[in-house]
């Protein structure tokens, strides 16, 4: 037989490249998207496999799924700033009444579960880089918190059904992470800057850019991520590219790929936006034996020519 696995948010630009990866290994794939900041186009070509399912759904609703599953991974989110401050609620929402649905699911199928949270549990972080054993300095209440909050009740009842139902259970704390597939508005600084470049519109650096931030490329993060999914670890674990960058470094790194002459304008930093952003990623080095591969220059190249074609 083969194992099942059901991933929410899968036409999303983290959760297609999932689908891919896993349905290359021979798996059977069970895709739950409501569209809210999701493509069809990104899984249209997976519709072909004889072991890909979609499912159009709303995760916030009961989830229902027949037969045998053996993996449940919950990557439905409005991951965006652009998406989290136009749908605060519906951010809230997914992460918490969807992550508790979907840990019911896992629950109910006795499957492995993996929550995909964020870096933004550390808020503006006061300890640099940021460990796993960082509580995080959140503002529970600004225009983010939204966001920051719903990730961190997402993995706090992810403990508790691990503690209390012997749930197997994975928290992978993701970091700045780009790549083909994000939406060209997007909102987030590395689609942003090419969008702007590929439009001839001066790009848009906020404060002084000198707030750092650390990128991963899509398949580094993949990567990761199916070595944790497989592995026995249970407690949270960050995966994310260690170099830090500014972001007038990045811009600067994307007229010099782009050939561009496009000029660079300031605008003030939104509200509690980190000053700096950088992933320990002792624990993933030693215990999955994983780390980045691909550097920052190879895959803002590979993003521009997707966004190109």
């Amino acid at each position: 037989m083969k194992k099942t696995l059901v991933i929410t948010g899968g036409a999303g630009f983290i959760g297609s490249h999932l689908c891919e990866r896993f349905l290359s290994e021979g798996l059977r794939v069970i895709c739950m998207d409501n569209f809210i900041t999701s493509d069809k186009e990104n899984i249209r070509h997976l519709f072909r496999n004889n072991n890909f399912k979609f499912v159009e759904h709303n995760v916030t609703k009961y989830i229902n799924v027949a037969g045998k599953v053996d993996y449940v991974l919950h990557f439905a989110s409005l991951a965006s700033p652009e998406d989290y401050l136009k749908y605060p609620i519906q951010t809230l929402k997914v992460g918490s009444l969807g992550t508790h649905n979907a840990l019911g699911l896992a629950k109910e199928k006795k499957a492995v579960f993996m929550i995909a949270s964020t870096s933004e549990v550390y808020g503006d972080p006061l300890i640099h880089p940021q460990p796993e054993s960082y509580w995080g300095n959140v503002n529970p209440i600004g225009v983010r918190g939204c966001y920051d909050e719903s990730k961190r009740f997402a993995e706090a009842i992810t403990m508790a059904y691990h503690r209390i139902h012997k749930i197997d259970t994975r928290i992978v704390r993701i970091f700045n992470t780009y790549g083909p597939r994000m939406r060209m508005h997007d909102g987030r600084v590395v689609p942003n800057f090419i969008y702007q470049v590929l439009h001839n519109k001066p790009l848009t650096v906020f404060g002084k850019g000198t707030q750092t931030r650390s990128f991963c490329y899509i398949d580094d993060l993949v990567e990761g991520i199916h070595r944790f999914l497989f592995s026995n670890i249970n407690e949270p674990l960050n995966l994310g590219n260690p170099g830090e960058f500014s972001v007038m470094q990045l811009a600067k790194l994307v007229l010099k790929l782009t050939g561009s002459k496009n000029k660079i304008i300031f605008k003030n930093l939104p509200q509690d936006d980190p000053k700096q952003r950088q992933p320990d990623i002792s624990k993933a080095k030693k215990l999955l034996k994983w780390e980045p591969k691909i550097p920052l220059e190879t895959g803002l190249q590979k993003t521009v020519n997707w966004f190109k074609s």
